[in-house]
């Protein structure tokens, strides 16, 4: 698979201006050697291979903002960098300022008692977890890349994950903010308050915006009680309408302790028994469709297996699921946990693959499943359909995987009118093309194509105001 190439090697950091930001953090936090920046000038799925003028370290909100100055007053710029794991090119630069946030890692102020935590940008979410642990609280927001994504990205993604039936995305996770603008100026807004009516809520122009409008140096999160207990199963269903009306079901039953619905369809789990890493199949029989359903709860004597098993049986007698496999130990709970978390990453091993991460409303992602697959199958017989996701909040990642009798390079030509088949049933069910994965750089064609111009004049508006100069993250986004 080739990477489509952003640079301009020619494009090269005024040696006044390298010196002067070498004055601010540093010289050790500064480079422009191309061999120390290769890892981060190319995206995490290897579709773009950027050009940066430098990669820059800062170690505070002050020394950020010295930068974003002296980048501000050159006319340089800038593209703000965390773990670089994002899925759609967003941290790609193309002849600008890499600014990594990886030394900004403090936790800067716990309160179990209002049940938030202070961190800044580069905490990896891992240790968010893990922290929030130590103060006997959740931190909900879960991704494969707990281990090596960073807040800052997942904040200016607007990051989705497998939590967000019961706790909402990372927008739903934050109570204040703190925001290097484009010109170096300071906005401080790390309020711990549930309840704030003093004009503009302005966290929010700042989550999702791709790092197209200043930042994120540090953030207020909102903490959860601990979960005491757990109950984890995989479900094996007919079909994904089988899979829906088991939702449903747990939906009305459970609803105080669901915590996470996803789906996972035959193909994808063949992929994962495949290649994933000490993963087997789940059950004696193959299904069409499964679903990986969990309960938790803070009360440490609720008798989470019981419900569970309850409410699947009275599933199995109404004929809305065929099999289950509830865990009955840590061990068994992580085996079923592996089948989703390593999807992502098996697919490589099945050659290129065109993805998809769109959102219907959750009474139509069977409808939409079903429809989708027809749609794909039509343009391209031989294409594996790879479809799983967040059942419970409407996300499904709509993938093809490569035809056995094609090449990658053939496959990836048809990128263009599969993500029209696709984006085109979405939209016309009242979806979204982009659920999770944010716009970056592969989805700002489509975004151009399918978004309201009202909102897209509204944006741009937006963007103009904080950033007349257009020096943050160009050409992401819009």
């Amino acid at each position: 698979m080739t990477a489509t190439t952003l640079t301009r090697p020619e494009a090269t950091l005024p040696a006044e201006v390298l010196a002067q930001i070498q004055q601010v953090v540093g010289a050790t936090y500064v480079t422009t050697h191309p061999a120390d920046m290769a890892g981060r000038v190319a995206d995490h799925r290897g579709l773009y291979q950027g050009h940066a003028l430098a990669l820059v370290r800062p170690g505070s909100t002050a020394e950020v903002a010295a930068v974003m100055r002296l980048c501000h007053a050159a006319r340089l710029p800038v593209v703000p960098q965390g773990g670089n794991t994002g899925l759609v090119g967003g941290s790609v630069p193309r002849d600008a300022v890499i600014l990594a946030t990886d030394r900004l890692t403090a936790i800067r102020d716990r309160d179990p008692l209002n049940s938030t935590m202070t961190v800044e940008a580069g905490c990896l979410l891992l240790t968010i977890q893990q922290t929030a642990e130590e103060m006997d609280r959740l931190f909900p927001l879960s991704l494969a890349s707990e281990g090596s994504c960073q807040i800052g990205g997942n904040l200016a993604t607007n990051a989705g994950g497998t939590a967000v039936l019961r706790y909402g995305t990372t927008r739903e996770l934050v109570l204040g903010l703190e925001v290097v603008l484009p010109d170096g100026a300071i906005l401080s807004d790390l309020t711990g308050l549930r309840k704030n009516n003093t004009g503009y809520d302005l966290r929010h122009l700042f989550i999702g915006s791709e790092g197209t409008l200043g930042i994120i140096t540090a953030a207020v999160l909102k903490l959860h009680p601990r979960p005491a207990r757990r109950a984890t199963a995989m479900v094996g269903c007919a079909d994904p309408e089988a899979a829906l009306a088991l939702y449903d079901r747990m939906r009305a039953r459970d609803a105080d302790s669901l915590t996470t619905f996803e789906y996972i369809d035959r193909t994808a789990l063949q992929m994962v028994v495949d290649h994933g890493p000490g993963c087997s199949d789940p059950m004696a029989e193959r299904h069409q469709a499964y679903a990986l359903v969990e309960l938790t709860a803070p009360d440490p004597e609720a008798d989470l297996d019981a419900r569970l098993e309850h409410t699947l049986g009275a599933a199995f007698e109404a004929g809305d699921i065929a099999d289950a496999v509830l865990a009955s130990s840590e061990a068994q709970r992580a085996a079923l946990w592996a089948l989703r978390e390593n999807l992502a990453e098996v697919q490589k091993a099945e050659g290129a693959s065109i993805k998809h991460d769109v959102a219907v409303p959750v009474s139509r992602v069977a409808e939409f499943i079903a429809a989708a697959r027809q749609g794909c199958l039509a343009l391209m017989p031989t294409a594996r359909v790879c479809a799983f996701g967040h059942f419970g909040d409407g996300n499904i990642h709509f993938n093809l995987s490569r035809p056995l009798d094609m090449t990658d390079a053939e496959f990836l030509t048809r990128t263009e009118a599969v993500n029209r088949v696709v984006h085109d049933i979405v939209v016309a069910m009242g979806g979204s093309i982009s659920a999770e994965h944010g716009i970056g750089l592969t989805r700002r064609a489509e975004l151009r194509h399918y978004k309201d111009p009202v909102a897209l004049r509204v944006m741009e508006g937006i963007k103009a105001a904080l950033d007349p100069l257009g020096l943050m993250n160009p050409g992401k986004l819009l």
